[in-house]
């Protein structure tokens, strides 16, 4: 009886120090069904949410209510170094820094083609990007490569993690995460 007693103490003791350093979550938007109901109805509001011409805002409120409380994005790319590096940042703090950029510059980013793997309530998706500025733009700026997890919690989609590479000259799209010739 009193090994489960130390036990539970124990227990209760080490649970504490790691719930205080947990932070606590932004308050979730409500998304519209339709942007959750399934991977590619998620998908497909992630890239318009982000999307439009300079001088038109974006949707902050929408595109909050697309992510988990606890998501992530992850920009990565090589420094001047040579070396890979990466960063993990919340929702927010993409609308507090890429937020501004988007208006004033004008951004679009389209899916080009994507490769889904799903099991259970989880989907990992491998959706190939480009960017152009206006959709008049000739050629686009920019291509990449997001990995997207998502998950279903019985009620909805939700945006878990988004990582993304941009193509380099030493890092090109691989011909299988491109759309079929033709």
């Amino acid at each position: 009886m009193r090994l489960s007693i130390v036990a539970a103490a124990l227990a209760l003791c080490c649970a504490v120090p790691a719930a205080a350093q947990t932070p606590p979550a932004p308050p979730v938007s409500t998304a519209a069904p339709a942007d959750v109901a399934s991977p590619e109805a998620i998908v497909t509001a992630l890239y318009d949410v982000i999307s439009g011409d300079a001088g038109v805002e974006r949707d902050w409120d929408r595109f909050r209510s697309l992510f988990h409380p606890t998501a992530r994005l992850m920009p990565s790319g090589v420094n001047r170094e040579g070396v890979g590096v990466a960063r993990a940042i919340t929702p927010e703090e993409y609308i507090e820094r890429s937020g501004p950029m988007l208006t004033r510059d004008g951004f679009h980013e389209r899916e080009i083609a994507r490769k889904a793997e799903r099991f259970g309530h989880m989907v990992h998706v491998w959706s190939t990007y480009d960017s152009v500025r206006s959709l008049s733009d000739p050629e686009p700026f920019m291509r990449g490569i997001n990995s997207i997890q998502l998950f279903h919690d019985g009620s909805r989609w939700w945006v878990l993690s988004v990582y993304w590479l941009a193509e380099s000259p030493g890092t090109p799209i691989p011909p299988d995460y491109l759309p079929p010739a033709g």
